[in-house]
């Protein structure tokens, strides 16, 4: 493999593989293989297997944790939003993997390393070979510093409703008043920035920001639960 790739692994996810044909295997198309079959080179389709199911346990495990208030049903649909060709497609393109893959010569110039399903593959295969030579916690460091913090930047709000959930906590005893007030508005017409607070009894629990007010009641909803949360 290029020693870029392996630099930028290095400085980018503190990553230095002890076996690199597992690397090279993980970054490598089909195409690339059959057009130097005198390489014997192997390409990613069987590590992307592996990958997937670490990926598959090693986010239920991180919101499983994360989430105890959350039902099965909810944390399926939030795995089901993290893990999929979307996600990984983008989670690639952010760790530059586009750039690495190795294609053959009538991908390369189809721009195959753009297409969301390859790089959904790669994600899939590089994690595979990074369980492979360095173990789960390589794979769940690399997580944190790849997957999880999307949470937090609200990549994955739409599959929470942390209103209602704001709303059972508060209620629980009995009713109280909850509303949302929009604080301010900014930024051009096609790219409008929503500020919210929303109060509980009047009393001014948690502020939100985001590109729709809806977006941003639920970003104060979740900020107040989790000043709630620290409370309790």
């Amino acid at each position: 493999m290029d020693s870029k790739v392996d630099k930028a692994l290095a400085e980018n996810f503190n990553i230095v593989f002890k076996d690199e044909s597992l690397l090279d295997e993980a970054l490598t198309q089909a195409s690339y293989v059959n057009e130097h079959p005198n390489q014997n080179l192997k390409f990613y389709e069987r590590i992307e297997f592996l990958g997937d199911a670490v990926m598959q346990f090693v986010v239920s495990e991180y919101i499983f944790k994360r989430y105890p208030q959350l039902p099965q049903g909810r944390l399926t649909r939030l795995r089901a939003a993290m893990v999929n060709e979307e996600s990984f497609a983008s989670f690639a393109r952010e760790c530059h993997f586009n750039d690495y893959i190795r294609l053959g010569k009538g991908e390369e110039l189809a721009n195959a390393r753009e297409r969301d399903s390859l790089l959904c593959d790669i994600f899939e295969s590089f994690v595979g070979a990074v369980y492979m030579d360095q173990g789960i916690k390589k794979v769940i460091t690399f997580a944190e510093q790849v997957i999880y913090p999307k949470l937090d930047e609200g990549r994955f709000d739409d599959y929470f409703d942390h209103k209602t959930e704001l709303q059972e906590m508060v209620q629980k005893n009995g009713p109280v008043s909850i509303d949302y007030q929009l604080l301010d508005e900014n930024g051009p017409e096609n790219d409008r920035v929503f500020k919210v607070a929303v109060l509980v009894n009047k009393v001014e629990l948690g502020v939100g920001e985001a590109h729709s007010k809806k977006h941003a009641e639920q970003r104060a909803a979740k900020v107040a639960l989790d000043q709630l949360k620290r409370k309790m």
